[in-house]
């Protein structure tokens, strides 16, 4: 509730406040509780117009005896015979407010052998259950509810459209091609719960709250006017899954409403249905944003943004020549509402599937309306589970026949459910079971179920799909790509955000195959565009089947030395999708599942060389995918890369080394250098960076093998930086120095320490971005700007020594 605990009186000040501040509410006429009017200034002579009665109850209240209370008071007095009445008028609380227009109910004043003369606000009377009985279904077909909290920007936009001078009558909200989304999300809050459906079977079935809401937006006066759809809306109920019986007669299901219609009466008096009708095929098109995240993952119900459909259809032209479609049959064995063949000509060589019954039913409607397939040639079909003499006759005559089917391009953007989180079973299908030895771990994608099942069932054919990249580079794709054996002919990378309702930053592959020519995938050049659809660059993928990870040089740097002075957690993956868990810290305890290596004197070098050569680099939604990988020697005689990685280390922000968790053995300065006032309870860092203590007699086998020389700790020579490096340093002395003039100043505070004292934790516990020191910001930015030309200096090491591949 948003007002609570308050007197009537504080409410309607705070609603004046909230809602109506730019209207006058400070008129009293009678004993109305609440007045809405247009300014007026003392020079005009005419009536001051009301725009809103209202009545107003503390509290939570019945709204609806709130409105017959109002009626009461407004006949008793009969001041419609005094002052002109509102527009609207309206009954709120401390939780709600409803509206109802005045000329619904203005007939109730005329009403003959009436006794007007009760109390109104006694509930008990017979003229006050009489105007109830009376006024109930005109509040419950024409009232419009809203809550304080969940509606607030609707309610002001209501009151802004509604309360004008002169105005009569309601403005509702028009539906577009724009909106309807908003709508159907408000539509789920407040219509759904009171629909007798039981959604969880329902969704088991295939039925889902977005045939529904369809239902209800292309309506008039309550009745579906699409009827191709799989749920109509009968005036006050619906029916579903209408089919021809044995008789040849229409049969279907019905629902019912659980209030008697009332929610779903009060949400539709806000909204102008329908649409124009310009926008019904738009949004019938775009049924896939209707259906829940979960079974769209399962179904692939992933609408294709057209800008990629009409690009992937330049690429066939290209590949197989401006006369393909004629030549070619097409098949998208997962078409959702089948907008990726839109665009294509000779629907005779066309057929679309889909799992789902209710796309059905909307590709049948399109079609009526235009789309350019053939009834008989859309069906349902499940691509992971039903066996191929399911298909339509023509469809398994090019299917069963080899040189048709070498003409045959499977088309599609299949779905990319895989196991995770609470999605566990999705991937569970017979093409599952079948092929798992061939899958192996890429049995957990869908995706991968639809390309293995096509390319050993349907061989020799074109497949052209889109999907994620995995398929060519993820290490667990191997046995699918040893099994997988095809010609990648043509691909083009673009964001996986620009598909509706796909999470994360990484890039989706249109990939052309030729599954005639039996070769292994090693690499391919691609041309790489943004969301607007521009090309922006050329990238080569790769297989990397044949090369050792990253993960197993980070398993050859490990140290057995008890004495650490860090934790480098997250470098055992190996790619970019891991980059945020890459952290340096005082110990593995600090991480529920550690995934790491100690560092210690030996391994210190190699460590900031891993952590550096991970983070370098930024993580694009381009780079996702790539995998880092174990690097060629060259990188152990470059001792200036080594000391701008030690540099890096020591200054970047997932260094969180922390004072709170043990000694901090990573502070780059002396007590002198930044004028502290008590010793550092370790030199450790400085004393490597000068090159002390001088090397032991005998040095670790590990050693040994990493470098044909010692190891720079081990070495009585101090360590040289670059001017890039010593830039850095430079920078965070003048941070460190500042730091310690501070009152409540840490003598072992880290660099993160430092940070975390100026920028401050939020209600979260979250570190701020920023403080409001304005010297520190000036003095961390430097620090940052530093840092950012010494990562610049880095990046090509990264490649040249072979951690990534260019």
């Amino acid at each position: 509730m948003k007002y609570q605990n308050i007197r009537e009186e504080e409410l309607k000040n705070k609603v004046v406040q909230d809602y109506f501040w730019l209207y006058d509410c400070s008129k009293i006429i009678g004993n109305i509780d609440f007045c809405v009017c247009m300014h007026q200034s003392q020079k005009e002579i005419f009536e001051q117009e009301s725009l809103l009665w209202a009545e107003a109850k503390k509290g939570a209240s019945d709204i609806y005896k709130s409105l017959v209370q109002l009626i009461l008071t407004i006949g008793k007095a009969r001041i419609f015979d005094k002052f002109l009445p509102p527009t609207l008028l309206s009954a709120f609380d401390g939780e709600k407010m409803a509206f109802i227009p005045y000329n619904d109910i203005h007939d109730i004043f005329y009403m003959n052998d009436f006794n007007w003369n009760v109390t109104p606000s006694n509930h008990d009377t017979k003229e006050f259950k009489l105007i109830h009985n009376k006024v109930k279904t005109i509040i419950d077909s024409k009232a419009l509810l809203f809550n304080f909290l969940n509606d607030d920007s609707d309610l002001k936009k209501f009151i802004k459209t509604n309360l004008i001078a002169g105005k009569h009558g309601l403005t509702k909200t028009k539906i577009d091609k724009n909106n309807f989304m908003v709508i159907y999300n408000k539509w789920l809050q407040a219509v759904k719960p009171t629909i007798a459906v039981n959604w969880d079977l329902a969704k088991k079935i295939g039925i889902i709250d977005g045939d529904f809401y369809l239902a209800d937006l292309l309506s008039h006066e309550n009745h579906t006017l699409k009827e191709k759809l799989f749920v109509l809306l009968k005036r006050d109920h619906y029916e579903l899954d209408r089919k021809l019986d044995e008789v040849g007669m229409f049969s279907s299901k019905r629902t019912d409403f659980l209030d008697k219609q009332m929610a779903h009466t009060q949400f539709w008096n806000k909204y102008d249905r329908p649409p124009k009708e310009d926008y019904w095929d738009y949004i019938v098109e775009r049924r896939d944003l209707l259906v829940p995240q979960d079974v769209r993952e399962r179904k692939g119900s992933y609408f294709t943004p057209q800008i990629w459909v009409e690009l992937s259809q330049k690429y066939l032209t290209d590949v197989l020549g401006e006369d393909w479609q004629d030549e070619y049959y097409v098949w998208d064995c997962a078409a959702g509402t089948g907008n990726l063949l839109t665009g294509l000509t000779n629907k005779y060589n066309i057929w679309a599937s889909t799992l789902d019954k209710q796309d059905v039913e909307v590709m049948h409607d399109r079609i009526k309306n235009g789309a350019n397939l053939l009834d008989d040639h859309v069906f349902q079909f499940d691509f992971l589970n039903d066996d191929f003499n399911k298909l339509p006759q023509p469809l398994q005559d090019i299917i069963n026949n080899p040189k048709k089917r070498k003409k045959l391009v499977i088309y599609i953007n299949p779905p990319y459910a895989e196991i995770a989180g609470n999605k566990i079973g999705v991937n569970l299908t017979k093409i599952h079971d079948k092929y798992h030895n061939q899958l192996s771990d890429a049995n957990r994608e869908l995706y991968a179920q639809f390309l293995i099942r096509i390319y050993n069932e349907i061989p020799n054919c074109l497949i052209c799909e889109f999907s994620k990249i995995k398929t060519l580079s993820g290490s667990h794709f191997k046995e699918f790509r040893n099994n997988f054996k095809a010609k990648l002919v043509k691909i083009f990378l673009i964001p996986a955000w620009t598909f509706d309702n796909v999470i994360g930053r990484f890039p989706i592959g249109f990939k052309i195959w030729d599954t005639s020519k039996k070769v292994n995938f090693e690499n391919i050049n691609t041309e790489v565009f943004d969301e607007y659809g521009n090309k922006i660059e050329d990238k080569t993928l790769y297989s990397y089947d044949n090369v050792s990870y990253f993960s197993n040089w980070v398993t050859s740097i490990k140290s057995s030395q008890k004495e650490y002075i860090g934790w480098l957690e997250g470098v055992t993956r190996n790619d970019f999708q891991s980059q945020r868990g890459i952290v340096l810290l005082n110990n593995k305890e600090q991480i529920a599942v550690p995934r790491g290596i100690y560092i210690s004197r030996i391994n210190l070098i190699p460590s900031c060389v891993c952590i550096t050569v991970r983070i370098v680099i930024k993580h694009l939604w381009l780079n996702d995918r790539d995998q880092f990988l174990h690097p060629n020697k060259k990188w152990e005689k470059d001792k200036e890369f080594q000391n701008d990685c030690l540099a890096h280390t020591l200054f970047h922000s997932q260094n969180r080394i922390s004072s709170k968790y043990g000694i901090n053995h990573w502070i780059p300065f002396t007590e002198k250098e930044v004028n502290a006032r008590e010793k550092f309870d370790s030199d450790f860092m400085t004393n490597f960076i000068k090159g002390k203590p001088k090397p032991p007699s005998k040095l670790p086998k590990i050693m040994n093998m990493l470098f044909e020389d010692q190891a720079p700790y081990y070495t009585s020579d101090p360590l040289e930086f670059s001017k890039a490096a010593a830039a850095v340093f430079d920078a965070g002395r003048e941070l460190w120095k500042y730091y310690h003039q501070q009152p409540k100043s840490n003598v072992n505070a880290s660099l993160y320490d430092i940070r975390e004292h100026f920028q401050g934790r939020n209600d979260a516990g979250k570190m701020n971005n920023k403080s409001s020191d304005e010297t520190y910001m000036n003095l961390i930015n430097n620090l940052r700007e530093k840092l950012k030309l010494l990562a610049l200096k880095i990046e090509p090491k990264v490649y040249e020594y072979e951690f990534l591949k260019q």
